[in-house]
């Protein structure tokens, strides 16, 4: 459901769906509490009911502080994962010049399939959170037998076959952790801290009696527009190869790889 809505929705629609459905609960919510119990209008309870939304609220705000920086920093790491494996494909192809035509263009073809592979059917599968090794351990496979099969002479070939395969190797750990991070997903208890939080906090500014009844409204309106923008921005961080803010594969076809698209 979550990729789902990420992957068809943009995020502006999203934020207009999440936040303003949020706000829209809350409202009417305070409306019929109010109705139904006018007491709670006079604010008998505010002291009480004051004191535990500052604590719940420090203490909520700290976890979802603390949750949404994580999950930037893995954004922040996915991408530049991304770039790292696109820089170590271009420099195998740089490397691949050194050699003999019928090896280089050997190692050509394979890079250029690994490519392609990644961009057209391995990153969709990203996007759906289920990144699969097996569509690219064929292309990889094959980018190895290409530099095994040659057997450098002169100490430029060894040079330039020692930095080669010293690339591919990066591309492999680069390639795992990019599907390793595309499958991750924040834990469900941490889930459901983040949304149970969110519904106390707004069940505590339902008790806040306020006799004014557009500043109650704007209160507690304004108070769920922050919830509903911080339950909206944990999913899109924490899938950080879906939606709209997702890592793009570009890099992968800048630089020396243009020549593949």
């Amino acid at each position: 459901m979550e990729l789902w809505l990420l992957n068809g929705f943009s995020t502006a629609t999203l934020a207009l769906m999440v936040v303003g459905g949020v706000v829209l609960v809350a409202v009417v919510a305070s409306s019929l509490a109010t109705r139904r119990y006018p007491a709670l209008v006079g604010g008998e309870n505010n002291e009480m009911v004051g004191v535990v939304l500052s604590l719940f609220g420090a203490i909520y705000g700290i976890i979802l502080a603390f949750v949404i920086v994580n999950l930037w920093t893995e954004l922040q790491d996915a991408q530049k994962g991304v770039a790292a494996e696109a820089t170590a494909v271009s420099q195998i192809v740089r490397d691949a010049r050194a050699f003999p035509p019928d090896t280089r263009a050997a190692v050509d073809g394979a890079v250029r399939d690994y490519v392609h592979a990644v961009v057209e059917q391995q990153w969709p599968l990203m996007r759906d959170g289920r990144g699969d090794f097996a569509v690219t351990v064929a292309k990889m496979d094959a980018a190895y037998d290409a530099l095994l099969a040659f057997q450098p002479q002169s100490p430029s070939e060894q040079a330039f076959y020692a930095k080669a395969l010293d690339s591919l190797n990066d591309v492999a750990g680069q390639r795992r952790n990019r599907i390793l991070v595309s499958r991750g997903e924040l834990p469900v208890l941490l889930q459901v801290l983040i949304v149970g939080g969110a519904l106390v906090i707004l069940l505590l500014t339902l008790l806040y009696g306020i006799r004014n009844r557009n500043v109650r409204l704007l209160f507690v309106g304004s108070v769920a527009a922050l919830i509903g923008f911080s339950l909206l921005l944990v999913p899109v961080l924490d899938r950080p190869f879906a939606g709209e803010l997702s890592v793009s594969p570009q890099p992968f076809k800048e630089s020396v790889l243009a020549q593949f698209w």
